[in-house]
């Protein structure tokens, strides 16, 4: 998977991706929720940031993700990330945002004009579940290829990165998780997803199998155990994903400074927790605007 480059234009989301998949195996892609969240993703060293789906529908909407959140609702969110950060984005797509190719091609259009570096389609039927949950329904193989040529045919940027997602392992067994797998991988999908993975060998066949960069999705509190780089690289998966990391920790100590205030009548006790005002400034480059403020304020007075 080499990215096509030209020595005239700047990277491309896409291409950014490509390069640090290169610079760094597995690579780590840690979930942001936001683009404050993006910015401190950057700041800490990572490569590659990824917007979940789940997040939008509970730190966005307030929603469970079960299929409520729209196209709409996560470009807006896109946006926002690429706006104010260059680490390329990877985007949980859900099932495509409708029930048809055309649909699936106008998200992947979307996508790609919104900023982002690749796009994760998945083979659950529309009424989704998450992938970490029992009782999930994928649709037939045909209709998942048919998602995946409609996007690979949608995209703008030949370097946009189709992430193929199976949730098939759970209802239908490893075997058929892999030719699902391998039958998008032939349609033109670029990395291969196989969800709520239950051990490190599953993931060694995975990519001793497939033609294609495996990605492991190391979400909290699921089906996948919490696997080491080093155990990952072992078995070749070139992708670790970290999806609601972040956002379960923000969540807590939200949860516990609210509840702080009210017991105590003060936020006295919890500023040792909190992110300092002159951290922040310098996270989302507050002194820069404010200089270039003054000058233009400077500039009008002369």
């Amino acid at each position: 998977m080499q990215p096509s480059s030209s020595t005239n234009l700047p990277a491309s989301a896409g291409q950014r991706l490509h390069q640090a998949m290169q610079a760094e195996q597995p690579l780590q892609v840690v979930g942001a929720i936001n683009a404050n969240h993006a910015l401190l993703a950057q700041q800490a060293g990572f490569r590659a940031i990824y917007l979940s789906g789940g997040g939008v529908a509970a730190g966005s909407l307030g929603v469970p993700d079960l299929g409520i959140v729209g196209l709409e609702d996560v470009l807006t969110d896109v946006r926002r990330i690429t706006e104010v950060c260059s680490l390329p984005l990877v985007v949980d797509a859900d099932t495509g945002f409708g029930a048809s190719a055309f649909n699936v091609a106008r998200t992947t259009r979307s996508l790609v004009a919104a900023g982002a570096a690749a796009m994760q389609i998945e083979d659950q039927a529309p009424a989704k579940r998450c992938g970490h949950r029992p009782n999930k329904e994928v649709v037939t193989l045909p209709e998942m290829v048919d998602r995946i040529k409609a996007a690979v045919d949608a995209r703008l940027d030949p370097n946009f990165i189709i992430i193929a997602r199976t949730d098939a392992l759970a209802s239908e067994g490893r075997q058929s998780a892999l030719d699902r797998l391998a039958a998008c991988i032939e349609a033109g999908a670029d990395v291969a997803f196989p969800e709520a993975v239950h051990d490190l060998e599953s993931f060694r066949e995975f990519a001793r199998a497939l033609p294609a960069p495996i990605l492991a999705n190391i979400t909290e509190f699921g089906q996948t155990p919490m696997l080491t780089v080093q155990e990952l690289a072992d078995a070749r998966v070139a992708m670790a994903l970290y999806p609601l990391s972040a956002f379960r920790a923000m969540n807590r100590a939200a949860q516990r400074t609210y509840e702080a205030i009210r017991r105590d009548g003060t936020q006295r006790a919890m500023l040792d927790q909190m992110q300092t005002r002159m951290e922040l400034y310098e996270s989302i480059g507050y002194f820069a605007y404010e200089e270039k403020l003054d000058a233009l304020y400077a500039a009008r007075s002369a």
